[in-house]
């Protein structure tokens, strides 16, 4: 079964967010660097 990996992330950062509010700042840069390199590598 194949999951998007952007859904994925979008999913768990959002779960992580609901129970951490101040993770969100470092939520959202691991997930920009992460759609970045799955950019350029593509």
């Amino acid at each position: 079964m194949y999951i998007d990996i952007n859904s994925a992330v979008a999913l768990l950062s959002g779960i992580l967010i609901l129970l951490v509010p101040r993770l969100l700042n470092y939520i959202i840069a691991i997930y920009l660097i992460i759609v970045g390199l799955n950019g350029l590598l593509q």
